[in-house]
């Protein structure tokens, strides 16, 4: 089959308005029914409903107290009390009781003396008409539309009903989205093993999922079919069969790409018509747009993230305004905030890219992390706090130049962050789980760039706090040369870990590595950690100490920005070793080779010292329950945790 290649991209309003005018959306009727009100949670209004009964449906009291008619009380003051005799002339009831008969004010109990003999009270105040009184229909008139066609109803929309005397709800018949996933190579998420994944013999499906609860948000119900093979005849037969049994959207995937198993579009031409393949979005570019009859297809791409843009830019939507709901994608109502990048945004002209971010917000400014930009990373939107559109027509956004980013969190849960940019540790990740644990307002939000990377972020002002091991050669000092040498304020220097540095390597160690000098033989394969990281920094070291270029190492320039990376590296092969921590290397089963034992601390500005979040992180790294999970993890020390180790006072340099 031949090779596609995008020639012409529309762009995504392009298409969704071709789409859409094609089956003209806005024409379609979804079928009616009505559901008892307690099964109506998140289903959408049919038609518009009218009240049934006023509410409240009588004259009732707001307050405790006596029911009176106002006008019998106006002679009352506090220097001629008024004698009301109860039972004729004032009458005790409680809130939310039906005022009797002729009563048209409710004084509360506070203000009404009751005689000894308990047949009379004494006021002192008058009561004006309707005073501490719920009238009929205050809230809700009876026969009067409460609630429009198009709502979804939520919890304060099923009160609003109930209290109109509404007990059974129109609502739209949920629109049925076949899914049908196809690929030789994928099998059910629960059938898939082990031993086949890590071989690649298989992969889960599980955008199926990710689609579903997607579709359900938006108001329809997912129909999840086989596995389908890479074969054009089954594609178009899963295809028909959805078709025969009454769906109102087919979403095929994993067949959508420029690849040579392009399948999606030519078995949707074959079916129905093609209207575009290729949209100007990335992730999402592979997206394939049609119909067969006057049912719409759509084909996502099988890499999860560009798939999921395409279910938020297409499928949503469509699915939304068939429910006669704002027909703007659910993405298109998240909150914007503008952020500041800690680093340069390079795109691509003619391509809207979406970039996944972790976001901080460090004083009064919000900045964005940029994550992993792959269209496979599903990880990139879970960890993510934001998503910056980079428009068509530039080529990227620079560093330090604000920035309009989508909210994926509150901004709540934005200011209980705490932002944390440097070198990586599996204990950061342990930090933020026991912090969100014991104090739930607030999480650590961690971004690794190196330790370097870290403290330049400090000095820009991107982070409350880094994590470093850096080095210094001379004295054997871990990080004080590097904090006087990059930044100019007061700064606490905590201790976290002491950790075991060394040599992750392959299964069983089949080339027989015994340290670092081994790295320069023949037919070795290294992966690195980046330039800038205290890891990469100890391995200059070691080599300078050991007379090696570094040139002379295969795989000395391919590098991974986490030790769990560089240990997943050499688990699949890839590499036949890594310098990284003893904690990875035990995570993922492989043999460590020791190298040496460093010092990994945290580096805190002093202005957010006493930040009540800083607190309550220092309260989790002192903490007991840190330490032995910590110990737990194996390869680390803890003795010194949570240690003030150094103050500088920001004025200081180092030598030289």
């Amino acid at each position: 089959m031949a090779r596609h290649t995008y020639l012409t991209l529309a762009t995504p309003d392009e298409a969704r308005k071709l789409w859409f005018d094609r089956l003209r959306a806005a024409e379609r009727v979804l079928p009616e029914e009505r559901v008892p009100l307690r099964r109506a949670f998140g289903r959408v209004l049919a038609s518009p409903v009218a009240a049934r009964r006023s509410s409240p449906a009588f004259h009732g009291a707001a307050m405790d107290g006596i029911a009176v008619r106002a006008d019998a009380t106006f002679a009352a003051s506090a220097r001629t009390p008024l004698r009301l005799e109860i039972g004729r002339e004032a009458f005790w009831i409680n809130t939310g009781r039906p005022l009797p008969e002729g009563c048209n004010a409710v004084i509360m109990v506070e203000h009404v003396n009751v005689e000894e003999d308990g047949r009379y009270v004494v006021i002192e105040k008058p009561a004006f008409p309707w005073q501490h009184v719920r009238k009929m229909g205050e809230d809700i008139v009876a026969t009067e539309i409460i609630m429009a066609q198009g709502t979804r109803i939520g919890p304060y929309e099923l009160g609003a009903l109930a209290a109109g005397g509404v007990t059974e709800a129109p609502v739209f018949v949920r629109p049925r989205v076949f899914i049908i996933p196809s690929g030789s190579e994928i099998v059910p998420l629960e059938e898939a093993r082990e031993e086949d994944l890590r071989a690649g013999r298989v992969l889960p499906e599980f955008n199926s999922l990710v689609f579903s609860a997607m579709i359900e948000e938006a108001g329809g119900e997912p129909v999840v079919r086989p596995i389908v093979p890479d074969e054009p005849e089954a594609i178009a037969a899963a295809l028909r069969a959805a078709l025969e049994e009454g769906a109102d959207l087919v979403l095929l995937n994993a067949g959508s790409s420029a690849g040579s198993h392009d399948y999606s579009a030519d078995v949707m031409a074959s079916v129905g018509e093609v209207l575009t393949h290729g949209v100007s979005i990335m992730p999402g570019k592979p997206t394939v747009l049609g119909v067969a009859g006057q049912t719409p297809v759509i084909g996502t791409p099988g890499y999860p993230v560009s798939a999921i843009v395409a279910m938020e830019s297409f499928v949503q939507p469509l699915l939304l305004l068939w429910q006669k709901r704002c027909p703007d994608t659910l993405a298109e109502q998240r909150e914007r905030v503008s952020a500041v990048p800690c680093n340069p945004l390079p795109s691509r002209p003619g391509m809207e890219e979406l970039i996944r971010a972790k976001l901080g917000q460090v004083d009064d400014v919000f900045v964005a992390v940029p994550l992993s930009r792959g269209a496979g990373t599903v990880t990139s939107l879970s960890r993510a706090d934001g998503i910056i559109r980079v428009p068509r027509d530039c080529e990227g956004l620079d560093a330090g130049v604000p920035a309009t980013v989508e909210l994926l969190r509150s901004r709540d849960q934005l200011a209980g962050a705490l932002l944390a940019i440097g070198s990586h540790d599996n204990t950061l990740d342990l930090l933020d789980s026991l912090l969100r644990k014991r104090h739930p307002r607030f999480r650590l939000t961690s971004a690794h760039v190196g330790s370097l990377g870290g403290l330049q972020a400090l000095r820009r002002g991107q982070c409350h706090l880094a994590g470093s091991h850096l080095l210094d050669e001379e004295s054997g000092v871990y990080n004080r040369k590097a904090i006087m040498e990059n930044l100019d304020e007061a700064v606490v220097l905590v201790h976290l870990v002491d950790r075991e540095q060394g040599l992750i390597v392959a299964p069983g160690n089949p080339l027989g590595l015994q340290g670092i000098e081994d790295l320069a033989r023949d037919g070795v394969r290294f992966v690195n950690r980046q330039r800038g990281s205290g890891t990469r920094v100890l391995l200059d070291y070691r080599l300078r100490m050991l007379g090696i270029a570094p040139a002379s190492i295969e795989g000395y320039r391919d590098e991974e920005y986490t030790h769990m990376n560089v240990a997943a590296a050499v688990l699949s092969g890839r590499a036949d070793a890594g310098l990284g921590v003893r904690s990875a290397a035990n995570a993922l089963g492989l043999p460590f080779l020791p190298v040496g034992v460093e010092e990994y601390d945290l580096v805190i500005p002093r202005r957010f010292w006493d930040d009540e979040r800083m607190q309550a992180l220092m309260e989790v790294v002192r903490g007991e329950e840190f330490r032995a999970a910590v110990d737990a993890m194996g390869g680390y020390g803890t003795a010194r945790t949570g240690e003030v180790i150094w103050e500088y006072d920001g004025k200081q340099r180092a030598a030289g």
